[in-house]
């Protein structure tokens, strides 16, 4: 078994392996030097000086998993059950790619200096001093990792302006109704947010904005979007989807046999929500290796249609969402958005499919196991915060 790609997705799959009882060889190959670490706290913990760093508490040893980092993958040769590498090929019987995403460089900006990107622990460890230094900042897209940052660039006492080319935070995650109450939250956290504004060049000091205007600048973060990082299987024959995305089955094989894909690197068929999803959540990384692992050694398992789930902390707020909303018919909000706890559910035919909740935990906790079940809501019940959700089921 050889699994390239050491983050949460390529771990967790070597130790589902080992747990469901595959006693053979597994390597698991990553490109990055350091130890297989969680990219969370990457956004904080690390960033801020509150931990060195995010290793996985995994004894690879004593689970006879070979690690091998500092190794990127090359290519695959599906037809000699090959894995191409810098140092050399590795073959394989069953391959697992788990590459991850990759983050969306600004246009222009590839080698200038002073513009970062936030993805890896060499990112978060070459941006700790900027923010120890509290340069001025800022930060180009205001999607979650664009949020995460900025409040985190606010918490070490930088100035912090977020520049935004849509007219809202969140433009492509959420619509605008949803999105449109969170904009106040940087003015709250003195972060000045500069939407419907893009960046016409990064200068010494300053970046320079397509309106002519100027922002002191000591540092540059972009946050605007990350692809699968699957760049490197051109020439494989193994199908890619329209983003770059693995097109993988309800059990996560491809189009290549013996080859599976897990995580921010794969699309898959959901019957829930009747279309493929493309997840780039810790969440998506953490459930799919078992589902691999499963189908790997034989065992009867469900197909992978997981409902979506991730968390973000931003601006003194604990953001969850579950679901996938495109598809709803309805939307039914609890509370009022100007508060600091509210929720909104989206509904189609009366079903529950997706809620996104801010400071309201149990909401999202009750709502994740209506969305699996698929059961119906009373969306007059459902607008009452105070009655719990799962009280507003029609039984």
């Amino acid at each position: 078994m050889v699994v390239v790609g050491a983050g949460m997705a390529g771990v967790q799959t070597a130790v589902a392996l080992r747990e469901q009882g595959f006693t053979g060889p597994v390597t698991l190959i990553g490109a990055e030097p350091h130890q297989p670490y969680d990219r969370p706290p990457l956004s904080k913990a690390v960033l801020l000086g509150t931990a060195d760093g995010s290793a996985f508490d995994v004894d690879f040893a004593s689970l006879d998993i070979d690690l091998r980092l500092g190794c990127e993958a090359l290519g695959v040769r599906p037809a000699d059950h090959e894995l191409d590498t810098a140092a050399g090929p590795v073959p394989y019987d069953v391959l697992v790619l788990a590459t991850g995403a990759e983050p969306v460089r600004l246009p222009g900006t590839g080698q200038a200096p002073g513009v970062h990107l936030l993805r890896t622990l060499d990112d978060a460890e070459r941006l700790r001093p900027v923010l120890a230094g509290q340069h001025d900042v800022v930060v180009v897209g205001a999607g979650w990792i664009g949020a995460e940052f900025a409040t985190a660039a606010r918490e070490a006492g930088c100035a912090v302006t977020v520049v935004e080319a849509a007219d809202r935070p969140l433009a492509g995650a959420l619509p605008a109704e949803v999105a449109a109450p969170m904009t106040a939250w940087y003015a709250d956290a003195g972060v000045t947010l500069r939407t419907g504004a893009r960046v016409a060049a990064v200068e010494p000091g300053a970046v320079v904005l397509d309106d002519g205007a100027r922002l002191p600048s000591g540092a540059v973060v972009v946050g605007i979007g990350a692809h699968p990082a699957t760049g490197w299987l051109a020439g494989s024959g193994i199908d890619l989807g329209p983003h770059g995305d693995v097109l993988a089955d309800d059990r996560l094989r491809t189009s290549a046999a013996d080859v599976y894909a897990v995580g921010d690197c794969t699309s898959f068929p959901s019957a829930r929500y009747a279309e493929r999803l493309l997840v780039h959540h810790w969440d998506n990384a953490l459930q799919g290796p078992r589902t691999v692992a499963a189908d790997i050694l034989g065992e009867e398992a469900a197909p992978y249609d997981p409902v979506p789930y991730f968390w973000s902390e931003q601006f003194g707020r604990f953001v969850q969402y579950a679901g996938h909303h495109a598809a709803a018919d309805r939307t039914v909000w609890r509370g009022d958005p100007a508060d600091p706890a509210w929720t909104v559910c989206w509904l189609r035919e009366g079903r529950l499919v997706a809620l996104l909740a801010v400071g309201r935990p149990r909401d999202l906790a009750q709502g994740r196991r209506l969305i699996e079940a698929g059961r119906v809501l009373d969306a007059d019940a459902l607008r009452d915060p105070a009655l719990p959700l799962k009280q507003a089921v029609v039984e």
